[in-house]
């Protein structure tokens, strides 16, 4: 008798460090029992609002946007992307300092990103439309913003359409190439702040597959970033077909930056740092409500 496979739906971002955190299960490299994983790849502000209807089994978010989802999702232990002294940054076409941001508009990749919440607490912003309603521009106080796809930014930047950009991913390393200046870099500025690392994404499971499905493809997520990282080289052939504008060792670099220890586990302090950056949120009033934390191992 056969049994029919449980379908897990995976959302993540199609950037490098997620393809090669996920190339073990969506290339058939693991075995995964009773369970069926099919990728769905889209940016991770459209995955932080699809999450808002509990679309995905096993999701990216972003750990602003997972202020909003602890009451259908908990944090696998595993599938960190922290920013060790290093994130998501503010570029211009002129150089700067953070004060020259205040008053500007910049381009953001959405208000569900982390890198939104730490710009807000960066340069005091408080946005007057709450993060968790959709909208395409708006005023922080102390900036304004529009939002943009991420791939977009450091163009609308280039041309002149806006003051700054707030980039992540791969336009972290690649935004000289354009001509366009470093402002702050906000994990060196959160790193000074707190001697934390930023937390940027995780990997949500939904609470109501069970705690025994929870931490089975918890587990199964886990056995695909070890393999990633003991099979870095085929790994990195699958991630590079999502590096936009990277050379081979500039995705190197990448996935390193992404994809390390802290993916393994957040381990304590990587869970002390979620907590600090979601209770300073809170503070600061941008995000409504106190974050209760729980995390799934596998």
């Amino acid at each position: 008798m056969i049994t029919e496979k449980v379908l897990i739906r995976v959302g993540h971002s199609p950037d490098p460090d997620d393809a090669f955190m996920f190339h073990a299960l969506a290339n058939d490299k693991i075995e995964t029992d009773g369970y069926q994983f099919v990728h769905e790849l889209q940016d991770i502000e459209t995955l932080n609002r699809r999450a808002f209807d509990a679309e995905l089994e096993l999701t990216a978010v972003s750990l602003h946007g997972y202020a909003y989802l602890t009451d259908t999702y908990a944090i696998c232990a595993c599938g960190a992307s922290m920013g060790d002294n290093y994130g998501p940054m503010v570029v211009t076409r002129q150089p700067g300092t953070i004060a020259d941001l205040k008053g500007k508009t910049i381009a953001v990749p959405g208000t569900l990103t982390t890198a939104f919440l730490a710009l807000n607490l960066c340069l005091g912003g408080k946005p007057k439309t709450p993060s968790r309603e959709s909208h395409v521009s708006g005023d922080a106080g102390t900036f304004k913003y529009v939002v943009y796809p991420f791939d977009e930014i450091l163009n609308v930047v280039e041309r002149g359409e806006v003051d700054a950009g707030l980039i992540i991913h791969e336009g972290q390393l690649t935004y000289m190439n354009q001509g366009l200046h470093l402002v702050v870099d906000l994990g060196k500025w959160w790193m000074e702040q707190t001697g934390l690392p930023l937390p940027l994404g995780a990997n949500a499971i939904r609470k109501d597959l069970g705690p025994q499905a929870m931490q089975e493809v918890t587990k199964y997520l886990r056995e695909s970033i070890e393999y990633g990282l003991d099979h870095r080289e085929e790994a990195l052939g699958h991630a590079l077909k999502y590096g936009r504008d990277l050379d081979d060792r500039k995705a190197d670099e990448f996935v390193g930056m992404y994809v390390n220890d802290w993916t393994r586990d957040f381990g304590p302090r990587g869970r002390e740092a979620v907590a600090r950056l979601l209770e300073e949120g809170h503070k600061a009033g941008l995000i409504p409500n106190p974050v209760n934390l729980e995390f799934i191992a596998g």
